[in-house]
């Protein structure tokens, strides 16, 4: 159980992707889609809130017209800062807009068994071996459900889901299988019982809520209406677009972020309209539609770009920003993953998105893998020693350590070496090995990976949750299942 979080801050390196003048063209856009074309809230609830701040409501269609001058006001409503609270305030991710944290990301519906190698589908017990890897890895600063928990009733499924990462870990958890008011309502009473009450809940939100629009221009009801429970319980929620250029997007790229921009912009202000100040997120995971299938893509130039641009757009809202990142569309931690991932989470960080989806999944989200996590943690250590940059002072100077040591001469043993030793990255996975060294057995980083998780799945697992509390979960969970 890590009790660190690795996250990247204060990054010497930075990409401009679009400039202002780009980002106001998009908003101005976005505004224009939002009060002319409209956006489809399919809710009651949610319809009659919004009439009450003066949209333009069509009960038969469920499309609500928002002026532009209401989205700004709303938004303008939301916290710019705040916190995802831990069990263990030591692993609290601050979002300042100057930290970027790792998760893992889901909810993918098949796992390759890490000791049969077997891709098959995913159980309960999935999400708890999952939670305890990824708690094991300091890059991994919060949990998604990483994976669906299939053994268990559609009705209460999130809930198990929640209850297994929180049996073994004391990171943030954030849920994107939450998705009607009745679990919704149970999820917050068990983070409140973790919390000690629901007063404390709001104050130290241990849980976060991820949901889903539905694109083009589409909100889906029961995302709607449990992401106002939760927004009325003080937890933070975030609205998440994934639209594919050419299919549920413009082909566009400019376009495509107008579409996915509009739906998540309209179902924050949602939120402000209903809790004024309650903390909201921007969330995206905006991709191409691949030109022979129609597919969702999970990796390619447009997603990287995306992963750059969105933040820019979360912002201009001043609101985190949770970006699909990771996540590769190759079939198994490969060439094609490495290059994904790579380039995914560098645009990602290059802006300084706040949270970063997609540790340990394969072929866009589905299949999740123990060695694509390991190897992105690997992928995250790099980052982590890039955005550092190059420190330029006296001391790294190293002026007085040239001179001593001079021409034909050593640094592997002047003390200055040694003072610094801490500062060169060091590889877990990465193989730097001599190439006779390696013809001897020929393994690598995808063996070293797994031979990591099934030591740490080996381990007699030591569970940080209450046993009383166990046992309130399970009742909670019961009363859902019992209708």
């Amino acid at each position: 159980m890590s009790t660190s979080v690795s996250s990247i801050s204060n990054p010497k390196l930075s990409l401009n992707i679009l400039t202002e003048g780009d980002i106001r063209q998009i908003h101005s856009a976005t505004l224009e889609v939002i009060e002319s074309v409209g956006v489809k809230f399919p809710s009651p609830k949610a319809l009659d809130i919004l009439k009450a701040h003066g949209a333009k409501v069509d009960h038969e269609t469920m499309v609500a017209r928002i002026s532009g001058d209401v989205i700004e006001t709303c938004l303008a409503k939301a916290p710019p800062i705040f916190t995802l609270a831990a069990i263990d305030p030591d692993l609290d991710l601050p979002l300042d807009g100057n930290h970027s944290y790792l998760g893992t990301d889901g909810c993918g519906v098949e796992i390759i068994d890490a000791f049969s190698g077997e891709c098959r589908r995913s159980n309960k017990q999935d999400v708890y071996d999952v939670a305890r890897v990824a708690d094991d890895l300091d890059a991994i600063a919060f949990h998604w459900v990483p994976i669906s928990a299939q053994d268990c009733p559609p009705e209460s499924r999130g809930l198990h889901e929640l209850e297994a990462i929180w049996t073994v870990s004391k990171k943030h958890a954030q849920t994107e299988t939450i998705l009607d008011e009745r679990q919704m309502r149970a999820a917050i009473e068990m983070a409140a019982l973790l919390a000690g009450g629901k007063g404390e809940l709001r104050k130290r939100p241990l849980l976060s809520i991820m949901q889903c629009t539905i694109s083009p221009l589409a909100h889906d009801t029961g995302s709607l209406e449990a992401g106002l429970i939760a927004a009325e319980a003080g937890l933070p929620v975030g609205f998440m677009t994934m639209a594919s250029c050419a299919s549920t997007g413009p082909t566009t790229l400019a376009g495509n972020l107008v579409v996915g921009n509009a739906e998540v912009i309209s179902a924050l202000a949602l939120m402000q309209m209903a809790y004024p100040g309650c903390p909201v997120y921007y969330a995206a995971a905006q991709t191409a539609m691949d030109l022979r299938t129609g597919a969702y893509t999970g990796g390619g130039p447009e997603d990287f770009l995306f992963g750059a641009a969105t933040n820019l757009l979360a912002d201009f809202y001043n609101v985190p920003l949770s970006m699909g990142a990771f996540a590769t569309g190759a079939k198994e931690p490969n060439w094609q993953a490495a290059v994904d991932n790579s380039f995914s989470s560098f645009m990602a960080v290059s802006t300084l998105s706040d949270m970063l989806l997609g540790a340990g999944l394969l072929h866009g989200s589905r299949i999740f893998s123990y060695e694509m996590l390991l190897m992105d943690a690997e992928i995250w250590s790099i980052l982590h020693a890039m955005f550092k940059g190059i420190d330029v002072n006296e001391e790294t100077l190293a002026l007085d350590a040239i001179r001593e040591v001079g021409p034909g001469g050593t640094f592997l043993t002047h003390s200055h070496t040694v003072e610094h030793l801490g500062q060169l990255w060091l590889p877990t996975l990465m193989d730097r090995r001599t190439y006779s060294a390696w013809q001897v057995k020929r393994d690598g980083a995808r063996e070293w990976a797994l031979s990591r998780a099934r030591q740490i799945l080996s381990q007699e697992p030591l569970e940080s949750l209450d046993p009383a509390l166990k046992i309130e979960f399970e009742k909670i969970i019961e009363t859902v299942e019992q209708g």
